[in-house]
């Protein structure tokens, strides 16, 4: 993170030490330029705090509303409780003037603008837990009280750990499908590649490298050299090969079909969460 970034932050509070909430504790903290004194996090459960606290080396506390005021104040809470939550800080008036970000999926900014003071503005964020590792992909939506500089400097905060994007709120719920969900789906799919090179004599481990490293050397390539997805499905595939076989065989078991109701379902879901 830049120092002009870090600046703008300033202290910086995360409300729950879950997987996203650590996630996104684990790449500020790792970002050049943040400095870890000025980050908190809240968590309910001592055993969590106590793992966050020797791990990054910040304070974490089971009592949020002790530690305001902040001058962001990330909600990463579930969808299902976020609310009560965010009622608790609006009570305050020390919140009065924090950046809010919320990345509760399916809850929209204006849900945390009904609730809160009408001098924090609301910044929606999708990100995913690859931010850990500095390749994290997150979405950015403005609520109705944001500025652009408010925006950018919540999209500056997730590029620093991976990429992040503005996209219209209402793209959110296909955000929350892809890279929102999207770990999960590749990581099923290593999986089941990985039983299947076992299934034919290999180790699971081996079969698991094997796996991973092309996922992200393909991965990288596409980015790298912007060739179609298409591009290089054709040019693995030669005529009468093993490639053109996998692939018909997948074509016939209904890959694509299972794909596109996965995505369907947790659109679905994330706006049942709304």
């Amino acid at each position: 993170m830049s120092n002009e970034i870090a600046d703008k932050v300033g202290r910086l509070l995360i409300v729950g030490g879950g997987k996203m909430g650590e996630a996104i504790l684990a790449g500020l903290v790792a970002t050049e330029g943040f400095d870890p004194r000025n980050i908190m996090v809240s968590d309910p459960s001592e055993e969590r705090c106590a793992h966050l606290s020797q791990v990054y080396g910040i304070p974490c506390v089971d009592d949020p509303i002790g530690v305001l005021p902040v001058d962001t104040l990330v909600f990463a809470v579930k969808p299902q409780v976020i609310r009560p939550v965010v009622e608790s800080f609006a009570r305050e008036d020390a919140i009065a003037g924090t950046l809010v970000i919320t990345i509760a999926a399916g809850v929209t900014c204006k849900t945390l603008e009904d609730i809160l003071p009408a001098t924090c503005p609301v910044v929606r964020v999708m990100p995913n837990t690859p931010l850990v590792s500095g390749c994290g992909m997150s979405t950015i939506s403005s609520g109705n009280r944001c500025t652009e500089e408010d925006v950018e400097l919540v999209r500056g905060i997730f590029a620093t750990m991976g990429e992040a994007i503005v996209l219209p709120e209402e793209s959110q719920d296909a955000s929350c499908a892809l890279n929102g969900s999207g770990p999960a789906y590749f990581s099923l799919f290593v999986d089941i590649l990985a039983r299947a090179g076992e299934k034919h004599g290999l180790s699971y481990e081996v079969a698991k490298m094997l796996a991973l490293q092309t996922m992200l050397g393909t991965a990288r390539m596409l980015v790298e050299t912007g060739q179609a997805p298409e591009t290089v499905i054709k040019a693995v595939s030669s005529p009468g090969g093993t490639t053109i076989a996998a692939l018909e065989a997948f074509a016939a078991h209904g890959l694509e079909s299972a794909l596109f109701a996965g995505v369907d379902a947790a659109v679905s879901r994330s706006k049942e969460l709304s």
